[in-house]
């Protein structure tokens, strides 16, 4: 049967995202016929460990234990370790990671593998690589930054991403990852999503959906599409409250809607519900995505025809929690079309509201079936039946190396991308024993932890050029050591700004400080009289360069750290091409596809 859009009057026809052989089959079907009503409800839970050591002789442990034996969970949740090592506290752009280690979350996983009756189906937020979460593994650049790169490289390295994701996530006992965000992110104040967006041009994003999903399968990882039905038009953070998307059917058929349209075409196993209102979809008042029927059963399971497995976002963020209880939450969830309760508060809750739910009939036993069939057809499809415990002796020669680290770094160099060079200072052509100021401009300096901004950017820039003066100003800088640096300006031969501005969850704030905007300005102001070279950076949100387009010559790279710092000192260099274009339209003069071409010199 042929799959036509909803929009038109016809139905998607469902399909199947987990083929199983004959004896997986039987598995799933034999396996469904002899749980108990506690271990149905079970598999619909989704709890949380992070990736510490974990003594057998804890109160963590004991904790674990009791949900595995006792309330069934159908798999964890994995993130990055509560107690950081040294070099492994990063701020992620939307909330401060802790990096976990590979072994200790393999060797957790085999141990609580061991204790399940039912194999556990793991989860985690790889969103840029296992090293998004996990130290030593392979990180690559946030989707926006992999939507600058331009084409079919582009296609072919986000494949290739999810493809290395899944290798290294398998390896460690993760099945599922929560990538890849299919929000079309047109709405520059967005807080929550942002760079982690592939852009703002639905089909561009649509198709960088379509070759994760597709790379994913070949890692044998299974990839989860989100926040369905489109979070990149908000302005408010779902950790923090409750967005509402006003727009009407017809723009939601065009935009968000079209990327989770491909990913669903592409066979994508699972989607993830978002924590929005969409009063057109459903008029219900407080009533996010996560909640509603006509959005999971009515839009993603009959008009666009989707059959894996229904995740809901975390159940501790605000825009929940403030709603309804854990217990409350689960069952809401659940009626609405969910089958995966994900990061609850209170897991044992959430397993008692969906149990008594049953018993007293607002619940019905042939949903929960359904519900629970889904995910066993997950866990055989991936082979968790054959052989749920991973190889602890494979995984140093299964995450991490350095022939991925050169795919990714490949990545964070196509990236890069010039949006404007007006006095053609890119590459930075100034002899080696020129002075050099260089400005690290921060949007504020709390957070960032050891991961602090320019830590690679500065010894890079002095390879290079070694008579570099360093200064970082923040919106803590007094106005006195702001004028400082305006009055040190004509003691150098060029000038170097990297800008640091983050959109993170939690903060509330996504901006540049005003008295560093009016300073970039005075400073190419400055420079245009002495017609000294002068290049901007920009690390994290693209948009702070919309705010200061009197800038003569500005760099994008839509990321933070150490290998973006990298990828842009080698553009400003001359080492590296230069071939990125805009995912996201800044101004006018700066559209969707925009990019200036400089090559390697």
């Amino acid at each position: 049967m042929v799959a036509f859009l909803a929009a038109a009057g016809v139905l998607a026809a469902p399909r199947d995202p987990f083929p199983l052989d004959r004896a997986a089959e039987q598995w799933v079907a034999q396996t469904l016929k002899k749980l108990t009503l506690d271990e149905k409800v079970g598999q619909l839970i989704v709890p949380s460990f992070e990736s510490n050591y974990l003594s057998t002789d804890s109160d963590t442990f004991d904790a674990l234990t009791r949900l595995v034996r006792e309330y069934h969970v159908g798999g964890f949740h994995v993130f990055g370790a509560s107690i950081p090592a040294p070099s492994v506290l990063l701020n992620s752009g939307y909330g401060t990671v802790i990096l976990g280690q590979p072994m200790s979350v393999a060797f957790l996983v085999n141990r609580l593998q061991a204790l399940s009756s039912v194999p556990l189906m793991n989860t985690s937020d790889f969103e840029t690589g296992v090293g998004f979460r996990l130290f030593g593994a392979t990180s690559f650049p946030r989707q926006m930054a992999m939507g600058a790169i331009p084409g079919d490289d582009g296609l072919r390295l986000v494949r290739e991403e999810a493809r290395i994701t899944g290798i290294e996530a398998r390896a460690v006992g993760v099945h599922v990852n929560f990538a890849p965000i299919a929000d079309v992110n047109n709405n520059p104040r967005n807080p929550v999503i942002n760079t982690r967006s592939y852009g703002e041009d639905p089909a561009r994003v649509s198709a960088l959906v379509s070759a994760y999903v597709a790379g994913a399968r070949d890692g044998g990882m299974i990839a989860t599409i989100k926040h369905f039905p489109g979070h990149g038009d908000t302005d408010v953070d779902s950790h923090l409250g409750l967005p509402v998307v006003s727009f009407d059917r017809a723009r939601l058929n065009s935009v968000e809607l079209v990327p989770f349209r491909r990913g669903v075409d592409q066979g994508a196993q699972a989607v993830m519900a978002a924590h929005i209102e969409l009063p057109a979809l459903d008029p219900a008042a407080s009533t996010p995505a996560t909640f509603s029927k006509p959005i999971l059963q009515d839009l993603l399971r009959r008009d666009l025809g989707f059959g894996g497995i229904v995740y809901t976002d975390s159940m501790s963020m605000d825009a929940v929690t403030k709603l309804v209880s854990p217990g409350e939450g689960a069952v809401r969830a659940f009626l609405a079309g969910a089958d995966q309760i994900l990061h609850s508060p209170d897991p044992i809750a959430a397993f008692n509201g969906l149990k008594d739910g049953v018993t007293t009939g607002r619940v019905s036993q042939a949903q929960i079936d359904q519900s629970v069939e889904r995910v066993l057809r997950a866990k055989a499809s991936l082979g968790l039946h054959l052989r749920r415990a991973v190889d602890l002796d494979a995984v140093p020669a299964a995450v991490g190396g350095r022939a991925r680290e050169a795919i990714a770094q490949e990545a964070f160099t196509r990236a890069v991308t010039l949006v404007k060079d007006d006095r053609k200072s890119v590459p930075l052509a100034v002899p080696r024993e020129t002075p050099v100021l260089y400005l690290s401009v921060v949007d504020y300096p709390a957070g960032w932890q050891i991961a602090a901004p320019s830590r690679t950017f500065i010894p890079e820039l002095k390879k290079r050029w070694p008579q570099v003066t360093a200064i970082e100003v923040s919106d803590h800088t007094s106005a006195s050591d702001l004028d400082f640096v305006r009055a040190s300006v004509p003691r150098y031969g060029a000038i170097v700004a990297s800008v640091f501005v983050r959109a993170t969850s939690g903060s509330g704030r996504m901006d540049l400080a005003p008295e560093l905007v009016k300073l970039l300005k005075d400073l190419a102001r400055v420079t245009e009289r002495t017609n000294t070279p002068f290049v901007t950076c920009f690390f994290g949100n693209p948009y702070t360069a919309s705010f200061v387009p009197e800038l003569p010559a500005m760099l994008l790279t839509y990321d933070f750290y150490d290998p973006p710092e990298r990828a842009a000192v080698r553009a400003l260099a001359g080492e590296a091409a230069i071939g990125g274009r805009l995912p996201v339209a800044l101004a006018p003069q700066w559209p969707v596809g925009f990019g200036l071409d400089r090559p390697a010199r």
